[in-house]
């Protein structure tokens, strides 16, 4: 019998491939493999307020819930049957059995009312507690139930708001802040993608995008390149880019001795602001003015002088950490359409847009406001090896559709196109590639099944051949299944 080691022949399965973008941009190695051999895609990760409050430390969502406009950051977020949960026992002094809040739901919602369970224990929005008879009930977290009350009713101190302040004389409408918002946000895309029409981005803005794993220090000088995620980062829509990059932010606000306290509640009462309306920096701390200046420049707010004493919130802001659905920004800014016969037309005079275009598609034209690309196996294939997968693909399509598709109604992508970008993905998926050592050339029958069947028994057979007397074992399991030959046969074994 004859041991083949193949780990030289698995690991030439594992080889990186590069994704070039269509602007002047260095691109790393974007293709791994993980350390069982195994070909995987990872989906950038953009966590919800509530996927990111539960990997906080207890004490650090305890002083979260002193901050009444959190608490109801946390309760608009929760899931209606949540809502009705929290609102009923709001005003409850005491523990509620769990099974009377069960039974405010019907049967056929039990799952959900598992789910909402689960969701308000882990972000500590209740706790269970006994009352007397041992029954198991929930009481509401005391500190969370105490601020809500105060967001609902309205009370605590005025935010932003200085009777003393004067009209603004040069007041800003809702258009001039929706197009410098857009402006400041996308002079970061225009960084990650090389771009040259670009004001430029701040040193600390860099370091965001380098600590997110959005970007990457090349290896040769040093300079940023986009990494997989940063593809990834790009095609998604502009609520949830803002809220991943603010997320990454909050990751960094201890090292710059900063309260994350502070600077999350001030984003949250940010995102309940009026669009147009003036508010006075007249009581914010040095660490939330330095905050507000971050946030000037990334777009999330206005501010005409650094010291002006005034800034106006922007659509960015208040939209950041509301993902159901589009932002208003994205909603209007329809420029693609796409074709049966896989072109895709872009009306657009921005190089950003039509670098995103050129991630998937093969450019064949530009003109002035316009631009034609066509959906290739070979330009899919390219942004899929980046890391972007075919709903990502689909869905920023879909996002940025003409206005004139949206308006006729029906599917703005043509199934036939949808279809084959997941088929071309699914092309990638046929092969699992694992390190195994194979055995073969069973003077019997019998010794390969016996071997055959201990292998299986152990967890370790990949595959097997009966007609053939031939099996492949992991690596891992590869010493003790020898062991058990060298036991139980009496013939001379080999391994080369």
């Amino acid at each position: 019998m004859v041991f083949l080691d193949s780990e030289n022949d698995s690991s030439s399965a594992s080889q990186s491939a590069s994704r070039h973008s269509n602007v002047n941009n260095k691109v790393i190695d974007l293709e791994d493999s993980s350390a069982n051999g195994i070909l995987r895609h990872k989906a950038l990760q953009c966590a919800n307020l509530y996927e990111y409050l539960i990997t906080l430390p207890e004490d650090v969502i305890d002083t979260l819930f002193s901050y009444p406009i959190i608490c109801l950051a946390v309760y608009r977020d929760l899931p209606d049957i949540g809502k009705h949960y929290v609102m009923r026992v709001l005003f409850v002094e005491q523990p509620v059995p769990q099974a009377v809040i069960a039974s405010w739901v019907g049967q056929e919602y039990s799952k959900e009312h598992t789910e909402v369970v689960e969701v308000l224990s882990k972000l500590k929005v209740w706790q269970e507690a006994s009352i007397p008879g041992g029954l198991p009930a929930w009481a509401l977290n005391i500190t969370f139930k105490k601020n809500l009350k105060v967001a609902i009713f309205g009370g605590g101190s005025s935010w932003g708001c200085n009777p003393n302040m004067e009209a603004d004389t040069k007041a800003r409408d809702v258009e001039y802040l929706d197009k410098y918002a857009m402006e400041r946000w996308e002079c970061v895309l225009h960084y990650m993608v090389g771009s040259q029409q670009q004001e430029g981005i701040s040193a600390d803005a860099v370091r965001i995008l380098l600590h997110a794993g959005l970007m990457k220090r090349d290896d040769d000088d040093g300079s940023p390149v986009i990494t997989r995620d940063g593809f990834q980062f790009l095609l998604l829509d502009t609520p949830a880019q803002v809220w991943y990059f603010m997320l990454q932010y909050l990751d960094t606000v201890y090292a710059r001795g900063m309260d994350l306290a502070q600077c999350l509640a001030f984003l949250f009462q940010l995102s309940f602001s009026i669009l147009g309306k003036d508010y006075s920096t007249e009581g914010l701390s040095e660490s939330l003015l330095t905050f507000l200046q971050h946030l000037r420049e990334f777009g999330l707010v206005y501010q005409r002088k650094r010291k002006g004493g005034k800034f106006y919130p922007t659509r960015l802001a208040l939209n950041m950490t509301r993902q159901k659905g589009k932002s208003e920004i994205s909603s209007q800014e329809g420029f693609v359409i796409v074709e049966s016969n896989y072109r895709v037309y872009a009306y657009t005079d921005s190089n950003l847009k039509v670098a995103l275009i050129g991630l998937f598609t093969e450019l064949l034209y530009r003109f002035p406001n316009m631009c034609v690309g066509t959906l290739t196996r070979d330009s899919v294939c390219m942004a899929l090896r980046s890391g972007i997968t075919s709903e990502q693909i689909i869905r920023f399509l879909t996002l940025h559709a003409h206005s004139l598709l949206v308006a006729k109604g029906g599917p703005v992508i043509p199934p036939t196109i949808s279809d084959q970008i997941r088929l071309w993905e699914k092309e990638r998926d046929r092969f699992n590639f694992t390190e195994g050592i194979l055995y073969s050339q069973f003077l019997s029958h019998s010794d390969f099944s016996v071997l055959r069947d201990y292998a299986s028994e152990q967890n370790c057979l990949i595959w097997h051949c009966d007609k053939r007397r031939t099996m492949v074992v992991t690596k891992q399991g590869h010493d003790d299944v020898k062991k058990f030959w060298k036991k139980h046969s009496k013939g001379p074994i080999s391994n080369c």
